[in-house]
């Protein structure tokens, strides 16, 4: 059997797999068994943001894994401790938790919202407001928080206390708010449900109606984290600050990693034994980590990013005025998106024909979320086919 017939044979069958199989990659490119190459315009979803196999990313892999791999969170290690207080000095929080993935950051930082408001018995506040079209995770209570009916689908009866509202609508925010609400949980860019920023002033007044109303304000930055959006951290481009924020995805550029950071109010609501997770932040992940946050955090790198991304929307725009089927361009940094009025998997598939992997979502939207490092030829080069295509 081959790649292929092995895996569809012994590997549960939940992802609609291309019939790809990649074997090696190098910056933005990668290369299949057949010696096809193909420029990576998806990054793994978001994820290798340095591109594959950076040489400093490689270069670290390679040292910590002849020094020390794991131990447990029962003992303290010099790499997570280091990537904490760095974490922590580039952001608004005061303390932080590591995990494995998105989902599971994000299952924490649900923990931590209603731990922080049920410490003492009696305590209603446990409900968490997220958007419609929102994405959290595939654990039983992100996919409750998930603002989309698809994923949830046969997994009923769901976790109870997720109310789902409108995204950018001040009014349905306040007319959900009650005595039961602990948190409101969003993400500042859509990714998954079709790369839709909000609204600056939505984002202030929503910060301005939790405070009033004394709850926390969680953002989801799995996605829109670790220079993206053109920023560190996407939030920053609003200057709208949350109480509890996720990353994960790009935080070691392809090896599993979450990360959960909160202020040290919120933070309160957890203590010893609250929470914990085996693989947290092991010396290995989080020497990674450090790297890929020391490369990403420089000005001139996040700058590039933000220059790359407008060039990009550029030339989609310019596309757009000579293909109709091309209803909106928008996003922020390099994660874009191009909406059409046709299905959005026929081009998908024939750009990868033509050696370019882009991404579908909501079916009739592409997604670019291409490594950081991507030049403006390779930009060039993908608009071409995709002119070509449509």
């Amino acid at each position: 059997m081959n790649t292929i017939e092995k895996t569809d044979k012994y590997v549960f069958n939940t992802y609609g797999r291309i019939q790809k199989v990649f074997v090696r990659g190098e910056g933005a490119t990668l290369w299949d068994e057949d010696g096809n190459k193909y420029t990576d315009f998806l990054a793994g979803i978001a994820v290798c943001s340095l591109g594959h196999c950076h040489p400093d990313v490689t270069s670290v892999i390679t040292h910590q894994a002849s020094t020390l791999v794991h131990v447990s969170n029962l003992y303290y290690t010099q790499p997570q401790a280091e990537l904490a207080r760095v974490l922590v000095e580039k952001s608004f929080a005061d303390k932080v938790f590591f995990a494995n993935s998105g989902a599971e950051a994000n299952e924490a930082a649900i923990k931590l919202a209603r731990r922080y408001f049920n410490r003492e018995e009696g305590n209603q506040r446990y409900k968490i407001i997220s958007m419609k079209q929102s994405f959290h995770g595939r654990t039983m209570a992100t996919l409750t928080a998930t603002g989309q009916d698809k994923i949830k689908h046969g997994f009923q009866p769901l976790i109870d206390g997720f109310v789902h509202i409108p995204f950018n609508d001040i009014n349905a925010l306040e007319e959900a708010m009650d005595g039961t609400v602990c948190a409101v949980m969003m993400e500042p860019v859509q990714g998954e449900g079709g790369v839709v920023a909000a609204d600056p002033d939505y984002l202030r007044s929503v910060r301005e109606l939790c405070d009033k109303e004394g709850i926390l304000l969680v953002y989801d930055e799995v996605q829109t984290g670790m220079g993206r959006c053109g920023r560190l951290f996407a939030h920053e481009m609003y200057d709208v600050k949350p109480d509890i924020m996720t990353l994960a995805k790009a935080l070691a550029n392809g090896l599993p990693m979450g990360a959960m950071l909160a202020t040290e109010k919120a933070a309160q609501g957890f203590a010893v034994g609250s929470h914990a997770t085996t693989f947290g932040g092991t010396p290995l992940v989080a020497s990674v980590a450090l790297t890929v946050l020391s490369i990403i955090s420089e000005p001139e790198f996040l700058r590039n990013c933000t220059d790359k991304g407008e060039y990009f929307k550029s030339r989609l725009n310019l596309l757009k005025k000579s293909h109709p089927q091309i209803k909106d361009v928008r996003g922020q940094g390099l994660l874009i998106g191009m909406e059409l009025d046709v299905e959005a998997a026929p081009v998908v598939e024939k750009c990868l024909e033509k050696g370019f992997i882009i991404n579908a979502i909501q079916g009739n939207i592409l997604r670019f979320a291409p490594p950081l490092i991507v030049s403006r030829e390779e930009i060039d080069a993908l608009v071409d086919v995709l002119d070509t295509v449509l």
